[in-house]
């Protein structure tokens, strides 16, 4: 009988006040699970925070769209900018202006947990912009190819695609690492690079470019330029002299520009034959497809590389 009404009595305790013994009810006393916030810290040095994984992403570059995929990311993916054509997924995106000419309406009207920026595509005003206008914005500016897998890992990170963006970023750097081993004792052979003609334009050190020259053995010969990509003349080409010039353009195909220079005979990369194509995309875009430039870019310098030994 005192054990009965001795069970009655926790009962009412149990029921009034919430007390619990943990042998009898241990989910009352199991702490919420808090799932921390996502902290990174963008190209301008600023701390970005998201409270969980953003869910829906505005990419204001083409090579930043390619990166969301690699990352895993690209179903978060609502909008991008023009001449976003990789994968083919990205080609079905809705635009949100060009990278240099961002429409900030239309951005806002889609509302996205984050924008990934471009510093010196978009500009630092851009960013600023659409921070005042409420919107969360991480800036980007890749200059070396180590960059391009911490870029991968980072969406990866603040979409929430933590594993598939590890998985790719890490067999991406087993390549490059190989790729780096094989050339890092080839003797330098002296590179102009020009991405245009009319103007006559080029990169200096500071881009991604002359990143994959030096892993290739070759030398920027506008390594030293201020603007990072300069305007130039053909004077200062030859007076520079390059063992080869390798063109980029705006396609797939071999600019017929880049035979202008045959004009000048007396020039080492005309008289070796050395003048080269490799298609933008790969490699002038920030991004992983960057290896195929790469060692596009490794076969023409050593191509060069034996014509001089």
């Amino acid at each position: 009988m005192i054990k009965k009404q001795s069970r009655n009595t926790l009962a009412v305790l149990f029921l009034c006040f919430g007390f619990c013994p943990l042998v009898f009810c241990p989910l009352v006393f199991a702490e919420k699970a808090t799932v921390p916030a996502i902290e990174v810290t963008d190209a301008r040095g600023k701390v970005i925070r998201l409270e969980k994984p953003a869910k829906t992403i505005v990419a204001l570059a083409p090579h930043i769209v390619e990166n969301v995929f690699s990352a895993g990311a690209g179903d978060k993916l609502i909008a991008a900018v023009n001449y976003s054509n990789y994968p083919e997924a990205a080609t079905k995106l809705p635009q949100v202006g060009g990278y240099n000419s961002v429409n900030y309406e239309a951005i806002l009207a889609y509302k996205p947990d984050l924008v990934l920026g471009w510093m010196s595509g978009n500009g630092p005003q851009v960013a600023a912009q659409l921070e005042r206008l409420g919107l969360t914005v991480y800036v980007d500016e890749l200059r070396t190819l180590d960059d391009i897998a911490t870029e991968v890992m980072t969406i990866g990170k603040l979409a929430g695609t933590e594993e598939v963006a590890q998985k790719n970023a890490t067999e991406w750097k087993k390549n490059l690492s190989a790729l780096r081993e094989q050339y890092s004792k080839a003797k330098t052979v002296t590179v102009f690079y020009q991405v245009w003609n009319s103007p006559l334009q080029t990169l200096n050190g500071k881009h991604l470019v002359s990143d994959v020259m030096r892993l290739c053995g070759g030398h920027n010969i506008f390594d030293d330029a201020v603007s990072i990509a300069p305007k130039i003349n053909e004077e200062s080409v030859l007076s520079r002299n390059p063992d080869t010039i390798i063109a980029s353009g705006m396609g797939e195909q071999r600019p017929e520009w880049l035979d202008a220079w045959e004009k000048y005979s007396g020039l080492t990369a005309v008289k070796q034959k050395n003048l080269f194509f490799i298609p933008p995309d790969i490699i002038q875009r920030h991004t992983l497809r960057i290896l195929q430039g790469t060692q596009m870019m490794c076969e023409h310098l050593e191509s060069a590389r034996q014509k001089k030994e």
